[in-house]
């Protein structure tokens, strides 16, 4: 049995564990945190075209806001198979600091 079995059993025990035994669990551990990080690191990257009222709920902005910046060039949306949509990035850009820089 190794160390992720006692662990997921969820038994209250002492365990004596050799070095070796150690090691093994640290680089297990370090393999599923890169695979979790490498998930949401893609997922960050990859584009999303959210429609203009989920926008607002992400702002928290109303409707007229977002023609508004539209007209101004500040959030710029763009036409997805006839409907309105705006960039994730874009919207993630207005988040993290205020502003969409071309």
């Amino acid at each position: 049995m190794n160390l992720n079995n006692l662990l997921e059993s969820g038994n209250n025990i002492t365990v004596s564990v050799s070095l070796v035994d150690l090691k093994e669990f640290a680089a297990v551990l370090i393999d599923n945190t890169k695979k979790e990080l490498e998930l949401v690191v893609i997922s960050d990257k990859a584009e999303t075209y959210p429609s203009p009222k989920r926008v607002c709920e992400i702002l928290d902005v109303d409707l007229s806001t977002l023609w508004r910046w539209n007209k101004r060039g500040y959030l710029c949306s763009s036409e997805v198979g006839g409907k309105r949509r705006y960039k994730m990035s874009e919207v993630k850009a207005i988040l993290n600091g205020g502003g969409i820089r071309k």
